[in-house]
């Protein structure tokens, strides 16, 4: 369990707990519950496994050493002696607290004063040593069932107005999803950098729509306020349901903050689409009119694919590459840009190009040029419009090789969600809280999400700790085992009788 005295340190870095006093109403007499001790209790229930509950909070912060609730607070002196906080009043300042953070008219969406408690809630969480080691982001958003029943076939009517029915990955066989009434909780984890050494899979900033917004659009304002909070923006690492949005909801303005895109395509976006000055535009990129189409068809490569196939599939994308029109300007202010054709590059051979043919025949060679060569062929550069691509326009090619290898950290994103989700530790399954509506719901989940912190903190230190050890004793690091058996593995070890 995470000490006490770490959860206060995480709420007082916050500050968040005297921003939302000032926001709560002054009273004839004064609360004995205080918004910091509500907090510490919310935080405690988390890393002790409990669920949401407010009847855990007042059970956790009663239970605690006889010092600690005099200085929380618990126990207050009154006129007849001293008084033992009880549930009601955790039910009361809890309630003060989710008015004050709510919007005056509810819309599935968190208000300006209640995502900025959870973006310096989560940001304390993170030590000093951690804050600028990576700008790399990995997103993901998951489901979380509301407690309210949903309500009845063609009604509206339900104790949670602001929930609704949206889609998970299903749970029985062969089913690719399933309904759910409740609400999309989105997160964001730090990764290492590409070449950069590890760093612990910390939440750095979350949030929480109703089902019947979309969580990519909803993340987009929380993750392009971060460079006006002094954190740059780097690599994001999104699926393919990021990806898939329009480019005015997802690429863009990420781009526009700095951030360097890296994400898988969905199979409606992969492949030729269209041409630009009769250059194709495939896979985020533009491609010589003449290149192969099996090149520019070419799709991810599987996860059960061999050594040998992996090989081939990085010779194919090696190939497409050199098809590729190379950019000769960075994008200026308007987002627009110059290439220059691969034979001009020295990329391939191409009749249309003589200086070209010059080039060693270990390039390839453009056979059957156009009969009426487009912009892209005749020109010595083409501009590129912001439009161009907008969507599917990402940091390495796709499929490539170095694209497959910077997106495999993207795993980290479903790591942050499989924790909460964990039936062993806190999972937020439907009836891990109980109070509805979405201001309740995420100030919970941002509490989770920094205890979740503390406890990959603690299990990095200890790893560091044994990494030392073992290298002292002039050892290798200790690497995870793994856990998959094969059929192969299991026939080996399984001898007839």
């Amino acid at each position: 369990m995470i000490p006490l005295p770490v959860l206060e340190g995480v709420i007082d870095a916050s500050g968040v707990a005297p921003r939302i006093e000032a926001m709560l109403p002054i009273g004839v007499r004064a609360r004995q519950l205080k918004v910091r001790t509500l907090l510490a209790g919310m935080c405690l229930t988390q890393a002790d496994h409990r669920p949401a509950h407010l009847t855990r909070v007042h059970q956790a912060l009663t239970a605690l050493p006889e010092d600690d609730r005099r200085r929380l607070g618990v126990p207050a002196g009154w006129k007849h002696g001293p008084h033992l906080l009880t549930y009601r009043q955790t039910e009361r300042t809890f309630g003060l607290v989710a008015d004050a953070l709510s919007k005056d008219e509810p819309d599935g969406l968190p208000s300006g004063r209640l995502q900025r408690v959870c973006d310096h809630l989560l940001e304390a969480s993170i030590p000093g040593q951690f804050k600028h080691a990576s700008s790399a982001l990995a997103v993901d958003w998951t489901d979380a069932e509301t407690f309210s029943r949903p309500p009845p076939h063609g009604t509206s009517d339900c104790a949670d107005p602001e929930a609704s029915w949206g889609h998970r990955s299903g749970g029985g066989p062969g089913e690719d999803s399933e309904l759910f009434f409740g609400y999309y909780p989105s997160a964001a984890t730090m990764m290492r950098e590409e070449h950069g050494p590890a760093v612990p899979e910390l939440a750095r900033r979350m949030t929480v729509c109703s089902c019947r917004h979309d969580p990519a659009r909803a993340l987009v304002p929380v993750l392009t306020a971060m460079p006006a909070q002094g954190i740059p923006l780097g690599d994001v690492l999104a699926g393919s349901g990021y990806a898939h949005r329009d480019a005015g909801a997802w690429a863009i303005p990420l781009r526009q903050s700095g951030a360097q895109l890296v994400q898988d395509l969905h199979p409606l976006d992969r492949g030729p689409r269209g041409t630009h000055h009769g250059a194709i535009i495939a896979n985020g990129n533009l491609y010589c009119p003449a290149t192969p189409r099996s090149l520019l068809e070419l799709g991810p490569l599987a996860r059960d694919a061999t050594l040998e196939q992996a090989d081939a599939h990085d010779r194919q994308t090696a190939e497409t590459a050199r098809h590729k029109l190379g950019r000769v300007t960075s994008d200026d202010h308007d987002g627009y840009h110059r290439v220059i054709c691969p034979a001009a590059m020295g990329k391939i051979r191409c009749p249309l190009r003589p200086a070209s043919l010059r080039l060693d025949r270990d390039r390839p060679e453009i056979l059957t040029p156009p009969g009426h060569p487009p912009g892209c062929c005749t020109q010595q550069t083409i501009t590129v419009p912001p439009e161009v691509a907008a969507k599917t326009r990402q940091k390495h090619d796709y499929p490539s090789a170095a694209h497959r290898k910077s997106y495999a950290r993207r795993t980290g994103a479903e790591r942050t969600f499989s924790t909460a989700k964990d039936p062993a530790s806190n999972n937020i399954a439907r009836g891990w809280t109980r109070l509805m509506g979405l201001t309740p719901i995420m100030l919970w989940l941002a509490c989770l999400m920094a205890v979740r912190n503390q406890r990959i903190l603690t299990a990095w230190d200890a790893r560091q700790e044994e990494n030392a050890r073992r290298a002292a004793a002039g050892l290798p690091p200790k690497t995870r085992r793994r856990r998959r058996k094969t059929l192969a593995s299991l026939a080996a070890t399984t001898a007839p009788p």
